[in-house]
């Protein structure tokens, strides 16, 4: 890659970009405010919009998304009569979850073993920086030869549909001939991968009531209906004995016929501890990108520590299920809280809420943006082939994008390889990725310009 002056360019400017980096990291942007101030969203988008205003970028904006979040618009005009490119990342991130948890300050970007660590490195800040890296690159050798719009969201990962709303009511902002979405991966370090199907999402708020109130288990255990086991057995409901999903009436049995993913190496991504076996059936290709899987992400129920002799008269629970593409996610939802109320004992009262949802997103992996990219990543990524694989998670928005610009080319690309463990403690980003796919992002827009 030394030979090539986009590569020397961006190599030269990695120091840099791990500053930029570290000061977007330090941004608790958690698009939560119940848990984080929303003074650090807003300051993390007033960030990235000085950053665009630095790089000529005109027609920046903050805008307000109806979910009471900002996203980040910018664009930068190219040559007369060029093609226009949408480059995505998004600047909310996950909690941090159990800071104990991290080797070092989830909110401080550390360098460590040759990665760089901290809360959004990976997912999706370290996005926004690629995107810069790419354009500052183009503009050291020979200038950027295409429109560029720039769109970095800022509620992503709550799955709150502000940016998709806010697209929907302004069609022509976001309109482009071809769309970058930086919020993917590469399968592994060093394999330059596409991704071209992501499962769709709906998150539903369970709450199951069974008594006035919380009763002394030794005075009435054994006859009182007690909601916290009432909604343990509906939990346990939605999976089949070897842990396969199981909703009432959704399709389980899809395949994968792309990218294959070996039970060892997802041993290894996933960090399964010895002696525990994986779940569900088929290939682990098809487990993670071709059918749904249902996750307990919280419940309301008392902590061990302080816990009282009682039997519970209500209980929450938080369930994510994901679908694989073919799947419509509002009948996805319309099936699990179904599911949710034939399987709940005793009688007990049962409520169900869907708090959020996206479409599962499935790419054309033959149009020329596709061969443009792969001729790219085949310079930042010598000797290797481009790959597509599927994703098991979902991002909201490329339905929409899809949806608003049918003649438009969506390719999906990005930092959040395994060891990266985004939504985890101690997510990182490996440097030689950023700066790879920097090159990859840059060389592609220049084979685009020219194809």
């Amino acid at each position: 890659m030394s030979s090539n002056p986009v590569a020397e360019t961006v190599a030269s400017l990695l120091p840099r970009a791990k500053a930029e980096l570290a000061e977007l990291v330090a941004f608790k942007s958690v698009a939560d405010f119940a848990q984080f101030p929303k003074s650090e969203s807003e300051a993390a988008a007033s960030w990235i919009a000085d950053a665009l205003r630095a790089e000529g970028f005109v027609d920046v904006a903050l805008l307000d998304t109806p979910d009471g979040t900002q996203s980040v618009y910018g664009y930068l005009p190219g040559p007369e009569g060029a093609k226009t490119v949408l480059l995505y990342a998004h600047y909310d991130v996950q909690p941090p979850l159990d800071e104990a948890g991290w080797t070092s300050p989830p909110f401080e970007l550390t360098e460590r073993d040759g990665r760089w660590y901290g809360r959004g490195a990976a997912d999706c800040k370290g996005g926004v920086i690629m995107h810069l890296l790419a354009l500052r690159a183009l503009k050291a050798n020979g200038g950027v030869p295409v429109n560029v719009k720039v769109i970095a969201e800022g509620s992503e990962e709550q799955g709150t549909g502000g940016l998709e709303r806010y697209a929907d009511e302004h069609p022509e902002l976001l309109e482009a001939d071809t769309i970058v979405i930086g919020d993917a991966g590469n399968f592994r370090v060093g394999l330059p991968t596409v991704t071209t199907t992501l499962r769709g999402m709906t998150l539903v708020r369970v709450g199951i009531d069974t008594l006035a109130g919380n009763l002394h288990s030794g005075q009435f255990g054994g006859a009182a209906p007690d909601a916290l086991a009432a909604l343990i057995r509906v939990l346990d409901s939605l999976r089949a004995e070897d842990g396969s999903t199981t909703v009432d009436g959704l399709d389980a049995t899809g395949t994968w016929d792309g990218l294959e993913y070996t039970e060892e190496q997802f041993r290894t991504d996933a960090k399964v501890l010895d002696g525990v076996g994986l779940i569900g059936d088929g290939s682990v290709a098809d487990r993670l990108w071709a059918r749904p899987a249902v996750t307990v992400l919280g419940i309301d129920c008392p902590p061990v520590v302080g816990a009282t002799p009682s039997v519970h008269s209500g209980a929450r629970a938080l369930i994510s299920l994901r679908v694989p593409p073919g799947v419509d996610a509002a009948e996805a939802t319309k099936l699990l809280q179904a599911h949710i109320e034939a399987h709940t004992p005793w009688g007990a009262r049962v409520t169900t809420e869907q708090i959020g949802q996206g479409q599962a997103f499935r790419a054309d992996a033959t149009s020329p943006a596709y061969q443009a990219m792969a001729d790219a990543m085949a310079v930042a990524y010598p000797g290797e082939a481009m790959q597509y694989a599927g994703e098991g998670g979902s991002i909201p928005l490329c339905n929409t994008l899809a949806g608003l610009y049918p003649r438009a080319e969506i390719l999906l690309i990005g930092l959040s390889e395994p060891e990266a463990q985004i939504h985890a403690v101690n997510e990182s980003v490996h440097p030689q990725e950023l700066e790879r796919l920097s090159v990859a992002e840059a060389l592609f827009l220049r084979n685009y310009a020219a194809g």
